[in-house]
């Protein structure tokens, strides 16, 4: 695997190696081992699927706020995705910035997000599945997020949003929300 860390403090891309044949094929999606040499995460008690119909939909931007901020581990099994995180920890210099990556089941690209970032992101392909690994467990009442279009933010998604949820749509503004 190779590491890849962004100017936002804490969040990598991983690159998965192939071993490729005549059938296809293999690459490990994790290694305890090497995200420890990394100094990542490397026990996730939770993982999770998210199916999306169609192309354009919008899922986000979700946080858990303290003592239960999450730390994922993202990557696109089915169709592509444009992936977004904001930073939202306050007093670091990139604070309230955001990045996007495509992930596609292609590339195989996953992205590790650690604690104190906003994620979510928008669905390129129609019938597209992302596969999280995330620490710690969801705890009810602890989920939060900030509007997918805060103009405080202004994160430049690639297509018209399509379907979004009630909740996600809703959402405070940066200024107004939680901190996670």
């Amino acid at each position: 695997m190779h590491f890849e860390r962004s100017d936002l403090a804490g969040l990598v891309l991983v690159t998965p190696e192939r071993l490729s044949d005549e059938r296809g094929y293999f690459t490990r999606t994790f290694c305890a081992e090497e995200f420890a040499r990394e100094g990542l995460v490397r026990a996730f008690p939770q993982a999770s699927l998210s199916y999306n119909a169609t192309r354009g939909t919008v899922r986000g931007m979700h946080f858990q706020v303290a003592p239960h901020g999450e730390t994922k581990l993202v990557r696109c099994a089915r169709g592509a995705i444009y992936d977004v995180v904001v930073d939202l920890r306050q007093g670091e210099p990139t604070y309230r910035q955001w990045r996007g990556f495509e992930l596609t089941a292609q590339n195989g690209l996953a992205l590790y997000i650690p604690d104190g970032f906003a994620h979510g992101f928008q669905t390129l392909t129609d019938e597209s599945e992302i596969a999280y690994a995330i620490t710690p467990p969801f705890v009810p009442g602890a989920g939060s997020g900030v509007r997918h279009n805060d103009p405080a933010i202004a994160v430049r998604w690639p297509l018209p949003v399509g379907a979004i949820a009630d909740k996600d749509r809703a959402w405070p503004l940066l200024a107004d929300a939680s901190r996670p």
